[in-house]
């Protein structure tokens, strides 16, 4: 007799086992679905179309995004949803990136950037490559750095430096030489995908996200951000609920009254 996981995972082992092609299908088809739509819509309203299309984009564009789970890509997609930042890959705010064959969102430095300017508590907040010939002076004591960006000897990058002002006077100023950059990708970084793609833009990231863990104020929406930061997934399918709902009516299947009532009264579908 078919149980309410032995289906699910029978749906699961199909999603996996389908060409680019057929797993891309799979996606435009758990987008479409009502659950999934609804999801989006809760957390987008009238923008939800529009983010759905971006992430079929972005899917379409990413032959190792198209390797992985289409539930996890949809998470994914989801947690940038609900931090309200864009999941196009040229602007830079978020990412969904492949580890192995499951999807994972990543924070880029502008949307670090981004939720630190919500805040309303940053008067300034930046961070910059530094190319050869630029640093004069950094002492990592008193945080006194001196750049002179029209000493630039190459456009060879030594490091990078990241600044930000409180309103209420406070400022920090944090500076990596490239070597401090790499030693950190090596010991920390769980996928290449994004170093491999953008390679400064991660490092900004990496300087700038430890300067505003250490130092910075912090909302409840960028402790998420940082929470979900770079951290392998486990799959969650936001429409479980529904399929096992839709699996009942479909089938004849040997369930108890009391799992059949507590599968229909679920109504929140939770990606966290």
């Amino acid at each position: 007799m078919a149980t309410n996981q032995s289906l699910k995972n029978q749906l699961q082992s199909r999603q996996s086992a389908g060409t680019p092609a057929q797993q891309s299908n799979s996606l435009k088809a758990l987008l479409s679905s009502p659950t999934v739509k609804k999801r989006f819509e809760e957390v987008l309203d009238k923008r939800s179309a529009q983010f759905m299309t971006s992430i079929v984009n972005l899917y379409n564009s990413e032959k190792m995004l198209q390797k992985c789970e289409p539930m996890s890509v949809i998470s994914s997609a989801m947690v940038a949803a609900t931090l309200d930042l864009p999941v196009d890959k040229n602007l830079g705010y978020a990412w969904i990136v492949p580890y192995k064959n499951t999807a994972s969102f990543q924070l880029g430095y502008k949307g670090y950037i981004q939720l630190a300017l919500r805040t309303s508590q940053y008067r300034f907040i930046n961070v910059t490559p530094v190319h050869e010939g630029e640093l004069m002076k950094w002492n990592p004591l008193t945080e006194e750095i001196e750049i002179d960006f029209d000493a630039r000897q190459s456009d060879v990058i030594i490091g990078y430096a990241a600044y930000f002002e409180l309103l209420n006077g406070f400022r920090k100023t944090v500076y990596w030489t490239k070597n401090q950059v790499e030693k950190h990708r090596k010991k920390f970084a769980k996928s290449d995908f994004g170093w491999k793609n953008d390679y400064d833009a991660m490092a900004m990231k990496t300087v700038l996200k430890a300067m505003l863990s250490k130092w910075g104020i912090l909302s409840i929406e960028m402790q998420k951000a940082y929470s979900e930061d770079e951290e392998p997934r486990e799959l969650k399918d936001i429409t479980e609920e529904a399929q096992e709902v839709d699996y009942i009516e479909a089938e004849v299947i040997d369930v108890p009254a009391e799992e059949k009532a507590s599968a229909f009264d679920q109504e929140n579908f939770h990606i966290e």
